[in-house]
């Protein structure tokens, strides 16, 4: 079949699915109501159902009452006959497949169940709607005259039980429909590659003679990966190895400090950029406008979301809240209920409402990725907006960083200790020092109140990280590729002080 074919029949049947998106932005408490009753109904006769009483929840209040609040930690026995192969614990279909998570905030390997409606209902039906909306933003896209480049982890698919654990991209690309094959590059074996540094290149071999029309990755991993390209190719830009290029699909990260290195490598003013919220635990939230980063909730993924108000969280006031109730500007914890099995499940994320018709948020943060030893409740989306402001007017760029308090000794007052790695470093890491403690408290009234009069909180304090830090760091604790990441924020000293410690060395562990 010719391609220009292949691109018009896929965009027409992408652009029919609009239809059903616009029924949940019309009406989406009622879309979100049915569906947990929905999820009520089909688990009842499992062993939480039974335990729960599922057959006679009626209503969410009775649902909130009865069902608690869960972490992990909670799931982590149920979940482990799971993968022994029981079933009809938490989910009446077989869970063939666990995702397994890469561990930031919990050195502990987790496992999250994937079932077939949620690889089929959510995961795989959130990758075409991200078609579908930007097809439907942008009518001139060629996205399927050519192949999209997909990054996805470095984790090979271990079998166990007869039950499947890996990455969840492992699992997405060893399930994935014959047409996203034919339409992706690398190929499924380079994708699935295990070692990463191997995998690096085999994948800039592969690619580098194709032509790819997308990009699909975790900022930091895939920004790694397109320097190597240029390298190898000895090009300038990437526009030079893949004229027709057009969009960037992206998720994992805040892509807040890379975007500079992205536009020096994508130099085309109508490139475009489209972000993503997604987990082992399921697919949220897709951007849906060409000019705001703003996500859109996708509501009916299998997915029923409740939210706790941060102001609350872990405390004896906690209070967990349905969708309807959301307030615009409230930062969230995000509590998911799924076609996996999870009920009332912590994911560890936070998010902010930037739109309650629809409901579009941005992601704002790790409920465990924050520095609140003085008060300050100091969280990425500050860290991440105060450095991309400090870096513009000092002329730096970043690869990665750390932050965690200094903790008060004697009279000596707190303060955070900083350690960045610079593509570019300051001229005056002074200035750099200076302009970050201002940006700071210009975005949060409770850091600018704990800095005030040096009260709390003295200056920050930032060390410059040798070249390669972080990534040694992580290949040190086999973390290379895919979803992993370093903990930006912490509330402890324990990754910073490892971090410092490996700073010393004079040679990056190759």
């Amino acid at each position: 079949m010719p391609i220009p074919l292949v691109n018009s029949i896929a965009s027409w049947f992408l652009k029919k699915r609009f239809h059903q998106i616009e029924l949940f932005l019309k009406y989406p408490n009622e879309v979100q109501n049915e569906l947990l009753f929905q999820l009520l109904s089909k688990a009842k006769d499992t062993e939480f159902g039974k335990t729960y009483a599922f057959e006679s929840i009626n209503s969410y209040k009775t649902f909130a009452e009865r069902i608690p609040i869960s972490t992990y930690e909670d799931y982590q026995d149920v979940i482990e006959r799971s993968r022994q192969g029981e079933t009809n614990i938490f989910w009446p279909s077989p869970i063939r497949w666990f995702a397994k998570s890469s561990g930031t905030t919990n050195a502990k390997s987790k496992f999250i169940p994937v079932s077939e409606e949620s690889l089929e209902d959510c995961h795989y039906a959130a990758s075409k709607d991200l078609l579908c909306l930007y097809l439907n933003n942008n009518e001139d896209a060629q996205l399927f005259t050519g192949k999209s480049l997909r990054l996805g982890g470095s984790k090979e698919l271990y079998k166990e039980n007869g039950t499947v654990f890996g990455d969840l991209s492992a699992i997405l690309i060893d399930n994935m429909p014959f047409w996203a094959e034919f339409s992706s590059t690398p190929s499924s074996r380079v994708s699935l590659m295990s070692d990463w540094e191997t995998k690096l290149q085999a994948i800039v071999d592969e690619t580098i003679n194709e032509n790819v029309t997308s990009l699909a990755g975790v900022p930091s991993w895939m920004l790694v990966l397109l320097n190597n390209v240029l390298e190898t190719t000895g090009k300038g830009n990437l526009f030079e190895i893949w004229p027709n290029l057009e969009v960037y699909f992206h998720g994992g990260v805040s892509f807040v400090p890379y975007a500079d290195q992205y536009k020096a490598i994508l130099p085309k003013s109508d490139f475009r950029y489209y972000e993503i919220y997604n987990a082992s635990e399921g697919f949220f939230a897709i951007q849906d406008q060409n000019s705001s980063s703003e996500l859109l909730l996708m509501l009916d993924y299998g997915i029923f979301y409740e939210f706790i108000p941060m102001q609350t969280y872990g405390t004896s006031d906690q209070k967990v809240i349905p969708l309807s109730e959301v307030e615009i500007g409230v930062n969230y914890a995000v509590i998911i209920t799924t076609n996996a099995g999870l009920w009332r499940y912590k994911i560890g994320d936070t998010v902010r409402f930037t739109s309650v018709n629809p409901y579009r948020i941005k992601v704002s943060g790790r409920t465990k990725h924050h520095i609140n030893a003085f008060g300050e409740e100091l969280i990425i989306e500050n860290a991440e907006d105060a450095l991309r402001k400090v870096c513009k007017s000092c002329n730096a760029e970043i690869i990665d960083y750390t932050a965690a308090p200094i903790f008060m000794q004697g009279k000596e007052k707190g303060a955070h200790e900083w350690l960045i790695e610079f593509k570019r470093p300051p001229q005056n890491l002074n200035e750099f020092n200076t302009q970050l403690d201002t940006a700071l408290q210009s975005l949060n009234s409770d850091y600018e109140a704990k800095r005030f009069n040096n009260m709390t909180l003295n200056m920050p304090k930032v060390h410059i990280a040798r070249e390669r830090l972080f990534y040694d760091w992580l290949k040190q604790h086999n973390k290379l590729g895919g979803q992993h990441k370093i903990p930006r924020l912490s509330n402890s000293r324990d990754y910073i002080d490892e971090l410092l410690q490996l700073n010393t060395s004079e040679t990056s562990l190759g």
